[in-house]
């Protein structure tokens, strides 16, 4: 099955940094909206950032401390992360839909997650 390919997850301390990236094939990367969902231990899943064209957003417990971006050469989505927390904690998801949207099941495609844990 066509999915996206995550990478880039580990153990940081709070404070730290890391930069997730997500390899999609050319036909899903160019013609949808690439976002980051991330899910916690017993908690739903839950956007992150979007990214389409130049039109980005983000939830708002990451703004300012999270960035995405793509690069529509190769195909890849990336998220740095910045000023991380303890909060950040949970696996992260690479996601792509045909609108913009925060709600999980309008999600066309999901890769399979990569862990991200902050260490207080």
């Amino acid at each position: 099955q066509v999915q996206p390919v995550e990478s880039g997850g580990g153990l940081v301390q709070a404070g730290g940094s890391l930069q997730l990236s997500c390899a999609a094939p050319g036909r899903i990367f160019a013609t949808n909206v690439m976002s980051w969902f991330r899910q916690a231990p017993g908690k739903e899943r839950q956007f992150v950032a979007r990214i389409r064209g130049t039109s980005i957003g983000y939830a708002e417990s990451v703004k300012g401390r999270f960035t995405i971006s793509r690069d529509n050469a190769d195909g890849t989505v990336y998220l740095q992360m910045n000023n991380l927390k303890p909060e950040d904690t949970g696996v992260y998801f690479c996601a792509a839909s045909s609108i913009a949207t925060t709600r999980p099941r309008d999600i066309n495609y999901w890769g399979r997650g990569t862990q991200v844990t902050v260490s207080s």
